[in-house]
């Protein structure tokens, strides 16, 4: 026997039947016009009870039309949406902005369908090599489906908040922080790949609640207080190492020419032995960080 879940109903945003308040501010006036008429008319004139009882009922129900027509009222602020719910039941969103009328029996929801600009808390997350960091994301995001933001999750804002913070824990486990060699992309050397790679990641995690990513980034990136001086030292002992190989490298290369060009021209025959000599004495004067002395032979090549 298996245990089964029934999947999660997912709303999807329709459109609302609703008509324009000004239109109905035009009927809602006249009404009214016409209930204070019949209330000065019957107080100026000699009704029979007839009269009166007509006049009590036909004023009741105009009482109660403009009581109707005046519950269903509402303002739709630019970039604002209003969800129309039935006894419980939705009905559709309306983003019409203006002065707007439905049914005063139908629930009006309104939410901002404008962009958000949220800077996440700075959490600690362990790189892809282990290594504690500290990140933080700037994210701009809007609601783009009514319905599933306010019907498929309890709090969308709170929602939001929540899978950030999950979001860029995961992005910063899947690269290193840095890697020296750049063989391999980094959160610190590849701000735009990982950028893009956050926003996918948000999009998936966001689209259940109507939820779309405009743009997100990086405001805080850096190796945790406990590593950060130890990592710091790591990072110059390998620039020093890289920056020596280079050097050593060019200087052998610079060996190399010198020694062909005076082979080349025939300026000086050297057997073995000098040419190990003046290799030293090229590598110690490219490589030495210090500035070198000259020393001038008065004497023979040998002495």
């Amino acid at each position: 026997m298996s245990d089964s879940h029934p999947a999660m109903s997912t709303s999807r945003e329709v459109r609302a039947w609703s008509t324009s308040g000004y239109l109905m501010l035009v009927v809602f006036v006249a009404l009214l016009l016409l209930f204070v008429w019949r209330i000065v008319f019957f107080a100026g004139g000699d009704a029979s009870d007839s009269q009166a009882v007509a006049f009590v009922f036909g004023t009741g129900f105009l009482a109660v039309v403009l009581v109707i027509v005046a519950k269903g009222f509402y303002m739709i602020q630019p970039n604002q949406a209003a969800a129309i719910t039935l006894f419980g039941s939705y009905r559709g969103t309306d983003r019409e902005h203006g002065l707007r009328w439905v049914w005063p029996w139908m629930g009006k929801t309104k939410i901002s369908v404008r962009a958000n600009n949220l800077v996440s808390d700075k959490i600690k997350v362990n790189d892809l090599r282990g290594n504690p960091i500290e990140m933080a994301a700037q994210v701009v995001w809007r609601v783009v489906d009514t319905a599933q933001a306010l019907y498929d999750v309890d709090d969308y804002k709170a929602f939001v908040m929540v899978q950030i913070e999950a979001a860029v824990r995961t992005i910063g486990s899947r690269y290193p922080y840095d890697d020296f060699a750049h063989a391999e992309i980094t959160l610190r050397g590849n701000h735009d790949e990982v950028g893009v790679e956050l926003r996918k990641e948000l999009i998936a995690r966001l689209s259940m609640a109507g939820i779309t990513v405009d743009e997100c980034g990086f405001t805080h990136l850096a190796y945790a207080q406990e590593i950060a001086g130890a990592m710091l030292r790591r990072q110059q002992a390998e620039a020093v190492v890289a920056a020596r190989k280079t050097l050593v490298e060019g200087a052998v290369g610079m060996v190399e020419m010198a020694l062909g060009m005076l082979s080349e021209k025939n300026v000086v025959h050297l057997d073995d032995e000098r040419k190990a000599a003046m290799v030293s004495n090229l590598m110690v004067v490219l490589c030495g960080e210090r500035d070198t002395q000259p020393v001038v032979n008065a004497g023979t090549l040998y002495q």
